[in-house]
């Protein structure tokens, strides 16, 4: 079944997606940067350079990380960063609400071809 995949262009280099969106959603969900980009499979540094990517694109901070060694640290996501989270998944239903009959229809062109 063919499916519609949002991307969201905020200025000329910077656009926000569903892999950031799910890293988000990651951090919150473990509460630590890097148990998230373990649980997607990517670099600690590659999640934390789409953290601060988001952070420069917003003007503000969408993680708020503590430093600590054993037993320390961890990452929550600001206000922002759920703000983000939930707009983002908002304009997703939104979109995916009104695409629907499009898709369905393209689908049953795919199904008859």
């Amino acid at each position: 079944m063919p499916s519609l995949s949002l991307r969201i262009n905020l200025d000329p280099d910077g656009r926000i997606g569903p892999g950031k969106i799910e890293l988000l959603e990651q951090i919150a969900a473990f509460g630590s940067i890097s148990a998230a980009a373990r649980g997607m499979k990517m670099s600690y540094k590659h999640a934390w350079d789409l953290v601060e990517e988001m952070n420069e694109l917003f003007g503000k901070p969408v993680v708020s990380a503590q430093t600590g060694g054993k037993r320390g640290g961890g990452a929550q996501l600001t206000p922002v960063g759920l703000a983000v989270v939930s707009r983002f998944r908002a304009i997703e239903r939104a979109a995916n609400a009104v695409a629907e009959q499009h898709i369905s229809a393209l689908q049953a062109e795919i199904d008859a071809a």
